[in-house]
């Protein structure tokens, strides 16, 4: 009789980049359109933001659900008349992604009925650019012009938002282009915009958190950077080293420890799949995954609604 080991592998930290950057810019909503889209921003009224439930579409052709990841009703200023913006963050390059921007506004706009902004956030390591509009003509009309926003963070000059008090444009910092050479320089910029904010402890745990995830120097770095703030002039190298230690401890608890708890959970979950479709009995599935008998039968259950 054959016996069969089912072993998890240990993989890297699984970092949900969707949960950082919805809970980032949520958070942060208006401070984000303001650093990065300004001509965007002087026609919107903040003061009217709610943010909606997140709607999922299912892509029959390519039989996948996908999930809209931000979505902001807001007016404009002066006026009753509503705007929807619909912001979607991107870590990895598909060069079909501006096809998917626009289903995504087509299925919006048939639910809605309501002018809609569509913004890209793109957070992979790749400056190869995608396709921002999509254009369907014939020689004799031109059915369709779609274009959207996007913010390409890795084919952004950090330098240039370094003097802006703002925790959004800080926390992204992270993601922007620097080489590896300045990324001493790049977390001492950081702590000076936050040391010159005014947030409460649970945003600035926000944002240290998100930093940390993206850009965590070594010991040897570490410091190198306290090296440089000596060097600042004093208040300002004060306000720095009065930052209090517990909100970098949360704040790494927060981007990182949180990710890889997820991502165990989702590693078990795919085994669990696994496992279930080979027919094997829900005890020794449990036994196998480490998780308990209910958790198992909830996984079973969904599985036998997709199939």
């Amino acid at each position: 009789m054959e016996s069969s080991l089912f072993v998890l592998e240990r993989k890297p930290p699984y970092i949900d980049h969707d949960r950082l950057f919805k809970e980032l810019i949520q958070t942060f909503f208006q401070e984000f359109i303001e650093a990065f889209f300004p001509e965007e921003y002087s026609y919107i009224n903040f003061s009217t933001a709610r943010f909606l439930e997140q709607e999922i579409f299912t892509d029959i052709i390519k039989g996948e659900r996908r999930r809209i990841d931000i979505l902001a009703e807001v007016n404009f200023k002066g006026e009753d008349k509503i705007l929807l913006i619909h912001i979607e963050p991107q870590s990895y390059y598909q060069q079909e992604f501006h096809e998917r921007m626009f289903i995504y506004y087509s299925r919006l706009y048939e639910k809605h009925r309501k002018p809609i902004l569509p913004i890209a956030i793109f957070s992979y390591n790749d400056r190869k650019e995608v396709p921002e509009q999509l254009t369907v003509k014939f020689p004799s009309l031109s059915v369709l012009e779609f274009r959207y926003l996007k913010l390409h963070l890795i084919n952004k000059n950090w330098r240039q938002f370094i003097h802006k008090d703002n925790p959004a444009a800080a926390a992204l910092l992270s993601k922007m282009g620097y080489t590896e050479e300045e990324r001493v320089q790049v977390k001492l910029e950081f702590l000076r915009m936050v040391s010159r904010m005014e947030l409460n402890p649970a945003k600035m745990e926000l944002i240290y958190g998100f930093f940390e995830t993206y850009l965590k120097l070594n010991d040897k770095e570490e410091e190198q950077m306290n090296k440089e703030v000596s060097k600042l002039p004093k208040e300002e190298a004060d306000r720095i080293l009065e930052l209090p230690n517990s909100y970098i401890e949360k704040g790494i608890e927060i981007g990182i420890k949180e990710g890889i708890e997820k991502g165990i959970e989702k590693e078990r979950e795919q085994v669990v799949h696994n496992m279930l479709k080979k027919g094997l009995s829900l005890e020794l599935i449990a036994e196998v995954s480490g998780l308990s008998i209910d958790k198992v039968v909830k996984i079973k259950d969904n599985l036998d609604g997709e199939i």
